[in-house]
């Protein structure tokens, strides 16, 4: 028996770490880390020891015997990996693979002192900063995030109907409640405290804002009302208490979306699901029972290039075709779409759509019965149509191109960071400038994540950030060039406090996780999110301790 990676593969590289036979490729060492969607277990190799799967933090990893349904391509899929891969050359003595000298990247003096370190943000980005930190070095940290809820987009990002990959979740709370860390959730840096004083308190500040804008499509008619961005959108569903319960109105039969990532998947995936099988997951109450009365049954999907070059991952298109009730269309208004599909290699995410339907769609009519994701390649938007609100999108293609009635635009071509007050900030690619992760011309300063790469990469590519974010800090810290902080350890907490006293610690979180949980009991769900500041902040003070 062996093992299989499957859809909800984040690539952090955990597996890899303890496989005991180095059968799990690509490895961080190895030129197509982080260009792969996912990882792969050589099944010639694998020996069946499970050590992968106990360590995956989003459960991707399972015998293959016990792959059923959707899930069963993925055999093939790590396996076709391999084909025609040349075989590691035999090496005499006990180990089955041949490994490398083993490397160390950083040199940490035995007299290094504990520094004190901020972080800013919660997500997978600033919470794998903070485990190497905790990991390897005495360091102390001070965790901030705007919100009064830790998770970042691991809880405002993922699709609920993902529980796996939100699992990544846990492997970060365990590090909410050690005793190096002190968490201030609701602390706004920027507005309750300034850089300047975040970097007088720590010897280190590290910002892990991500990327909280959204790329706009720049036609006539985009700020309509009824076109949003699929962050609104997502940010919705998932309960994000900056986006009101009524921000998205969903009367609508057909929606058209632009874009053709993950992104744009997971909204199209959720528009058209049954509402009773995401009342299994965490979904948002109130986007619950909006899916539930809304007449929403087609979906169009506009991508400006061809089904081989879109940017969605193959794990994710297979997804939607097992999706129960919901039909897959090709729009065939152009040659260039067929063509490239019956030509796409088996391994290729356009082979994915060879089955699928392949029809001249007449936007005049409505959509027909049944729920249905139109994808429309080779076609993209030259103007949103109508005078109070979206009536229509006109697009391109075919001919003369074409107007598809839709009252819901919702745009899913990126996001993009924001200017971090005290930092600089360069427009072109929405990133602070850096030099591995240091900021430039900052002392002391540091950015990991998406705000640092560009909103790239997945869940796991984060990890290989930070560490390289964090390896800079320590390098910095060892050659002299932290400054030591101007107040006591004690003294941001006083500081934090007194700027807010509404701020959430380590057990309000859990006071939180532990009012959801039990909302989602009443509701026979398995959590109800808490979906508004007050809410939030109420439920995080509710047995209000000692701050340490």
């Amino acid at each position: 028996m062996t093992y299989a990676i499957t859809q909800t593969c984040c690539s952090d590289a955990t597996c890899i770490a303890v496989c005991p036979v180095n059968c799990i490729h690509p490895t961080p060492e190895e030129r197509d880390f982080g260009s792969t969607e996912m990882l792969h277990i050589d099944p010639k190799s694998c020996i069946d020891c499970g050590a992968c799967a106990d360590a995956c933090p989003v459960d991707a990893i399972f015998p293959v015997e016990s792959l059923t349904g959707a899930l069963r391509e993925y055999e093939q899929i790590n396996a076709a990996y391999y084909e025609g891969r040349e075989a590691e050359p035999a090496v005499a003595g006990p180990n089955f693979h041949a490994w490398g000298e083993p490397v160390f990247g950083r040199s940490l003096p035995s007299d290094f002192a504990p520094i004190r370190v901020a972080v800013v943000g919660t997500g997978p980005a600033g919470m794998y900063a903070v485990e190497d930190l905790l990991l390897h070095t005495g360091a102390e940290v001070t965790l901030i995030d705007r919100l009064p809820v830790a998770g970042g987009l691991v809880r405002y990002g993922v699709a609920p109907d993902h529980p796996s990959t939100k699992k990544a979740q846990d492997a970060f709370a365990r590090f909410h409640a050690h005793p190096r860390v002190r968490m201030h959730l609701g602390l706004d840096v920027g507005g309750d405290v300034t850089h300047q004083e975040l970097a007088a308190h720590h010897h280190a500040v590290v910002y892990a804002v991500g990327a909280a804008a959204d790329r706009r499509l720049s036609v006539p008619g985009e700020d309509l009302a009824g076109s949003l961005s699929a962050r609104t959108f997502v940010a919705w569903y998932n309960a994000h208490p900056e986006v009101a319960p009524d921000a998205v109105d969903l009367s609508t039969e057909r929606v058209v979306l632009v874009g053709n990532g993950n992104v744009a998947l997971d909204a199209a995936r959720i528009l058209v699901s049954d509402p009773d099988a995401l009342a299994g997951s965490d979904i948002a109450g109130h986007a619950l029972e909006a899916l539930r009365s809304s007449p929403v049954r087609e979906v169009v999907v506009l991508g400006r290039r061809g089904p081989g070059e879109a940017a969605y991952t193959r794990s994710e298109l297979l997804a939607l075709t097992h999706l129960p009730g919901v039909e897959l269309v090709l729009d065939d208004h152009d040659p260039r779409t067929g063509a490239a599909v019956d030509a796409a290699a088996p391994g290729d995410k356009a082979a994915v759509l060879r089955g699928v339907r392949r029809e001249a769609v007449d936007w005049s009519a409505a959509p027909p019965e049944g729920r249905r994701i139109v994808f429309r390649f080779h076609s993209e938007p030259v103007e949103a149509r109508g005078e109070d609100r979206v009536r229509g999108v006109r697009v391109t293609g075919g001919r003369d191109g074409a107007e598809i009635p839709t009252g819901l635009l919702l745009r899913a071509v990126g996001y993009r960071g924001l200017p971090v007050a005290g930092l600089p900030f360069d427009e072109a690619t929405g990133t602070v400038p850096h030099e591995g992760g240091r900021v430039t011309g900052e002392r002391g300063t540091y950015v990991v994540g998406w705000i640092k790469r560009g909103p790239s990469g997945g869940i796991g590519a984060n990890r290989t950030c930070a560490e390289d974010t964090v390896t800079t800090l320590l390098a910095d810290a060892v050659a002299g060039r932290l400054v030591e902080p101007e107040h006591g350890p004690k003294a941001f907490r006083r500081l934090a406090r007194r700027r807010n006293r509404r701020l959430v610690d380590a057990r309000g979180l859990a006071e939180i996780d532990r009012a959801e949980l039990a909302r989602g009991r009443l509701e026979g769900r398995p959590r109800v999110k808490l979906a508004t500041l007050p809410e939030l902040v109420a439920a995080g003070r509710a047995r209000r301790r000692p701050v340490r």
